[in-house]
């Protein structure tokens, strides 16, 4: 299997005035930012990418957030130009640009600048981004679906046609050629984040692009995964274990105990005040602006549609007790090297997917510490995944 890293670049420092609350004001002002702490932040996750390149991970997740100190990654594109100067073989996973809110052609411009960068190391993705992202940039989000798709067509075209015209509903462009192009051929993989939407699932098997999913239960991954099978199939294409990567977080300790104490302050601090920072009150925004249509989760079986719909409301209330309930279950992917060399192999034979992107920083971990997660990880559980494969798709 292959085996990635997400690292979104927290800020790394804690708003403990937020903490009681649970709540970040939104816009957080100028007067909270310390560039200092913004440069530390950088400088040390490129510390942790050249130790992961020295470990030998395929690669780290990247992805584009605005507006959110949660994390510092705007443009996932800069990141990976300036990461593959850092690294010799860590691929960049892009999860991913958000098309509705940019020009396409500099989205096609911008990766393939970093593919040529990088000799080849980008791995594309594209996403639409959350409401807090619509606002910042003044886009609709009844438009978002339609920018969505008509972007990425404009950038296939911009990456593999000697020279293109378009003439969309959003943009026009005629005769133009861009340099450079990708350094891979016909253009770098790509990537798409399943959120569940049944719009986003088919259009990634019209397009045969590749999925990742993240494991929050075994059966809405079944239903996810079947119906991406579903749509590879209807589009003459078939579903194997190369098109798909389960998305989750872990912690390797002594123990689950271990775990909990070492892991589970920074994941409830992410949780309870980082993640919900300037998206509250907008439980229904989606359906009710058009983000998604009132069918496009129908496909999931009754019985898993409270797991595919997301609550922030109630995931800000989440305790200690209900992570340490997770833990003990299996639910969260933390415990001894054994214990969670065993859940990701599970979860990724069971899912069919030959691919993890695992999370180990969720809410700022302090810098040594995470480094040190890294290292244990790529010591006692890496090199056990990477010597497994998974040969079996889901169908």
């Amino acid at each position: 299997m292959k085996v990635f890293v997400f690292d979104t670049i927290p800020y790394d420092h804690h708003f403990e005035e937020f903490k009681a609350e649970r709540f970040i004001p939104y816009p957080l002002p100028r007067q909270y930012f310390d560039p200092e702490i913004a440069a530390r932040t950088y400088a040390g996750h490129l510390e942790v990418w050249r130790e992961m390149d020295r470990l030998g991970y395929d690669g780290v997740g990247l992805n584009e957030h605005h507006t959110a100190v949660h994390g510092l990654m705007n443009s996932p594109n800069m990141m990976a130009a300036v990461g593959a100067q850092h690294t010799e073989k860590l691929k960049f996973l892009m999860l991913g640009n958000l098309l509705p809110l940019h020009n396409p052609v500099r989205i096609a411009e911008e990766i393939a600048m970093a593919d040529c960068l990088s000799r080849g190391r980008v791995l594309a993705g594209f996403a639409r981004g959350t409401q807090r992202e619509y606002g910042v940039f003044d886009i609709k989000m009844a438009e978002s679906r339609g920018r969505f798709e008509e972007a990425f067509e404009i950038i296939r075209k911009a990456w593999t046609e000697e020279s293109f015209s378009h003439h969309g509903e959003f943009w026009t462009f005629n005769d133009v050629a861009i340099w450079p192009r990708p350094y891979q051929r016909p253009h770098p993989p790509v990537w798409v984040p399943f959120t569940g939407s049944k719009e986003t699932i088919e259009w990634a098997g019209r397009n045969n692009l590749n999925a990742v999913v993240t494991a929050i239960t075994p059966g809405l991954t079944e239903d996810i995964a079947g119906q991406f099978a579903q749509a590879l199939a209807r589009h003459g294409n078939r579903m194997t274990p190369e098109h798909l990567c389960m998305f989750t977080d872990v912690w390797v300790a002594d123990s689950k105990a271990a775990a909990v104490k070492e892991f589970a302050p920074y994941v409830l601090y992410f949780r309870q005040t980082l993640w919900h920072h300037g998206v509250l009150g907008y439980k229904n925004a989606p359906s009710r602006e058009g983000f998604v249509s009132s069918n496009s989760y129908d496909y999931i079986r009754p019985e898993n549609r409270a797991a595919a719909v997301l609550d922030r409301e109630k995931i800000r209330q989440t305790t200690m007790a209900d992570i340490e309930a997770n833990v003990d279950s299996g639910k969260y992917h933390w415990g001894s090297a054994q214990e969670v060399t065993e859940q990701l192999i599970e979860i990724a034979e069971h899912a069919g997917a030959n691919s993890l992107l695992i999370d180990m920083d969720l809410g700022a971990v302090p810098h040594e510490l995470y480094l040190e997660q890294i290292r244990r990880f790529g010591r006692e559980v890496l090199p056990r995944l990477q010597a497994h494969e998974v040969t079996r798709a889901r169908r």
